[in-house]
């Protein structure tokens, strides 16, 4: 692994874990990682809507490896809202004070929160209906990494979305230079920096994409984010032999 951020370290102080989450929060809403996610869910949403009106009035259940504050999935609450879908928000967090943070924000949608380690879920297969991952595999050996994407492919019954950085020397010093007057602390500052050096090439997240079975359909999006989104239904097809749309 390339260097250390505080989010890694289980016994970090809390008021310091608190500090960063906050200003995640804010590189996301500013810098398009909400915004990455929300989009391909907007495409997932408009399906499940659009098929009869089968996903009209419904409840589904979205699950967050990683879920930092929250931020991330009541954003996607608020878009299921404009196509007639409740979502049931689940967030899943190993660090125990960015755990007690989630649960501590205000707001709308009721966040549940699970303190689990992202590779050893305790869910069923197919027992949510999305999985949403942003900013976290870059956290992981490659070679966990790609064990966690097949666990994500096995729980979901819809739909998975990583979201990852995209490395970039240009996104290295857009951030160092706009956490200033954002008034970032220094730790979010070196730990953004170490997340970028650490992000992935298009082709690399197709790489380990493949290695996990699943098709290489990672894009670039702006803010200098790479996302992979796939249907598991079309996965399943995959895997037995049927093409999509059969």
């Amino acid at each position: 692994m390339i260097g250390t951020e505080l989010l890694d370290d289980p016994r970090a102080d809390p008021r310091a874990v608190r500090r960063e989450l906050r200003d995640i929060a804010r590189l996301n809403g500013l810098f398009g990682g909400t915004r990455a996610v929300v989009r391909e869910l907007e495409a997932i949403f408009r399906k499940g809507t659009g098929d009869g009106g089968r996903g009209t009035g419904k409840t589904w259940t979205l699950l967050d490896v990683g879920t930092g504050l929250g931020d991330i999935p009541r954003a996607a609450a608020v878009a299921a809202r404009r196509h007639g879908i409740t979502l049931r928000l689940i967030g899943v967090e190993l660090n125990r004070a960015a755990a007690a943070a989630a649960r501590e924000m205000d707001g709308a949608d009721r966040l549940e929160l699970v303190l689990a380690d992202g590779g050893a879920l305790p869910l069923r297969p197919r027992s949510v209906d999305i999985v949403i991952v942003s900013q976290v595999l870059h956290h992981l050996p490659r070679d966990v990494a790609v064990r966690w994407i097949t666990t994500f492919g096995s729980l979901a019954r819809r739909a998975v979305i990583l979201a990852d950085l995209r490395r970039s020397r240009v996104a290295m010093l857009a951030l160092w230079f706009a956490s200033y007057p954002l008034g970032f602390s220094g730790v979010t500052r070196h730990d953004g920096i170490v997340s970028l050096r650490r992000g992935y090439t298009r082709g690399e997240f197709n790489e380990m994409l493949v290695a996990a079975g699943m098709r290489p359909v990672a894009r670039y999006r702006p803010g200098f984010r790479v996302v992979a989104a796939w249907e598991t239904s079309d996965i399943r097809r995959q895997t037995s032999g049927l093409a999509p749309n059969t």
